[in-house]
C-alpha cells in the first residue's frame, strides 16, 4: 500500500470510531447554548448540518468530525517540512487522532475543533502560498472565531522577531479588532488555578507527552531554533499559564495552540532517535511504545466510557455525565407516550433536541436512585442505574 492509501485507511478507521461514538452521546447543555445562543460561524455550521441531514445526533456532530479529519490531513501535509519520512508522518497522524484532547474536539461541539483546523490551515497557507492569500485568511479568521485572537498575538511576537513589518501591522490591527469585537477577560485575583491548569493540559496530552512538550519548547529556546510553530505554541502556552494565576482558564481556548505544534515534538524525538546508533535506541523505542500504549488505553476508556459507571459510586462524578442521560431519558418518556414535559432544569431543556416539547401537563422530578420505584422513569448504563425520575401528570380542565 502507498503512504496515501495508508493515510486514508487511518482516517477511515478514525471516522468510523467517531461516528460510532455519536450514538453514545447526548447533546450537552453547553452545546445546546452554542446552537441556540448568539450567532457564530460554528453555530451556522452546525445548524446547516442539521438542516441538510435531518435533526439527529449524527448531523449534530458531523461538522466537528469533518473538521477533525481535515485537520489530520493538513497535519500530514504541514509536517512534511519537519519530518522527512512519510512513514514517520503517518505515525504522527495516528498519535494525533489518539490524543484525548483531539478526540474530544473531534466530537464535542466547541471552538477547539474549529481552531485546530484553522491553525493547520494557516500553517499550510504559510508554507505553500504567498502573503496575499495568507493575509486574506487571517482577516477571515477575525470574523470566524474569537479564539483566533491568540493566534494574532503570537504572530505579533513572531513578526517582531523576524522584523516583518507588514505582517506585524496586519496582526496588530487584527488583534485590536478582535478585542474590540469580542473582548478579553483578564480579571480576577490570585486564586491558585496554575496547578489545575497544568493538570488539565496533562489530561489533554497525557502526562508523558505534556512533559515532553515543555522539554521541546525549552530546548528550542536554548538552541535558539525559533520558527513560526515555536512562537505559536510557546506564546499561547505561557500566556495561558500566566493568567491561570488569576482565573480559571477555558482549556479549549488554549490547548489547540499546543496541539498544533506536534510536528515540532515529533521532529525533536525522531532526530534524537536517529542520531544514535541502533544499539543505543532502545530507551527511545521504549518511550514511544509506552506513550502509544498509554494513548491507546486513554482512547479505549473514552470510547467505552459508559462502562465506567460500574466502578463509580456517584454517577454524576463521571467525566462524561453531562453528555449522557438526555437521549435515553427522551426515549423512556416516549415509550410512555409522554411527548412534552415541564422544563425546569438544564437536563430537561436538552430534551427539546430529542422532540420532547415544553408543556405544563407533565412534571419530571429527579429522585435519588435509592428511591426508584416501578413507576419511575430510569436510565441505566452497563446494567447500572444512573438516573431516576418520577413523572407527574397534571389534570387539565
Amino acid at each position: 500500500m502507498s503512504h496515501k492509501q495508508i493515510l486514508f485507511l487511518i482516517l477511515g478507521i478514525d471516522a468510523f470510531v467517531l461516528l460510532f461514538q455519536t450514538t453514545e452521546l447526548s447533546i450537552s447543555y453547553k452545546e445546546l447554548l452554542i446552537i441556540s445562543g448568539d450567532i457564530s460561524f460554528l453555530q451556522l455550521l452546525i445548524k446547516s448540518s442539521l438542516e441538510l441531514f435531518s435533526h439527529n445526533d449524527f448531523s449534530l456532530r458531523l461538522p466537528m468530525i469533518v473538521l477533525h479529519l481535515l485537520s489530520a490531513t493538513l497535519l500530514y501535509a504541514v509536517s512534511k517540512n519537519y519530518i522527512l519520512r512519510d512513514r514517520d508522518r503517518l505515525w504522527l497522524v495516528v498519535l494525533f487522532t489518539l490524543l484525548p484532547g483531539v478526540m474530544s474536539s473531534a466530537i464535542v461541539i466547541n471552538s477547539a475543533g474549529l481552531v485546530i483546523f484553522g491553525l493547520f490551515l494557516f500553517l499550510y497557507f504559510y508554507q505553500n502560498f504567498n502573503h496575499k492569500y495568507l493575509y486574506l485568511l487571517l482577516i477571515a479568521f477575525l470574523f470566524i472565531e474569537r479564539d483566533f485572537l491568540y493566534l494574532f498575538s503570537s504572530l505579533i511576537v513572531y513578526s517582531i522577531y523576524k522584523k516583518e513589518n507588514k505582517f506585524l501591522i496586519l496582526n496588530t490591527i487584527l488583534f485590536i479588532a478582535s478585542i474590540t469585537l469580542y473582548g478579553i477577560d483578564i480579571s480576577g485575583t490570585p486564586s491558585g488555578h496554575f496547578l489545575e491548569s497544568i493538570g488539565i493540559y496533562a489530561t489533554v496530552f497525557t502526562p508523558v507527552i505534556f512533559i515532553y512538550l515543555f522539554y521541546v519548547l525549552y530546548k528550542k529556546y536554548l538552541l535558539k531554533e525559533f520558527d513560526i510553530l515555536w512562537f505559536i505554541a510557546s506564546t499561547v502556552l505561557i500566556y495561558s499559564l500566566l493568567i491561570s494565576f488569576r482565573q480559571k482558564i477555558a482549556i479549549e481556548d488554549f490547548a489547540p495552540y499546543t496541539i498544533v505544534a506536534l510536528p515540532l515534538y515529533a521532529q525533536t524525538f525522531i532526530h534524537s532517535y536517529r542520531v544514535r546508533l541502533k544499539v543505543f535506541r532502545k530507551n527511545y523505542r521504549n518511550i514511544f511504545i509506552f506513550t502509544f500504549a498509554l494513548l491507546s488505553i486513554h482512547s479505549f476508556i473514552i470510547l467505552l466510557n459508559k462502562e465506567l459507571y460500574i466502578f463509580i459510586e456517584k454517577p454524576k462524578k463521571h467525566f462524561a455525565y453531562k453528555m449522557h442521560i438526555a437521549k435515553e431519558l427522551s426515549n423512556a418518556l416516549k415509550s410512555r407516550d409522554i411527548n412534552c414535559v415541564s422544563q425546569k432544569s438544564k437536563l430537561l431543556k436538552r430534551l427539546e433536541f430529542y422532540d420532547i416539547k415544553n408543556c405544563k401537563e407533565n412534571i419530571v422530578e429527579e429522585i435519588k436512585l435509592s428511591q426508584t420505584t416501578q413507576n419511575s422513569v430510569t436510565v441505566s448504563y452497563a446494567k447500572r442505574l444512573v438516573y431516576s425520575a418520577n413523572v407527574t401528570k397534571l389534570n387539565s380542565k
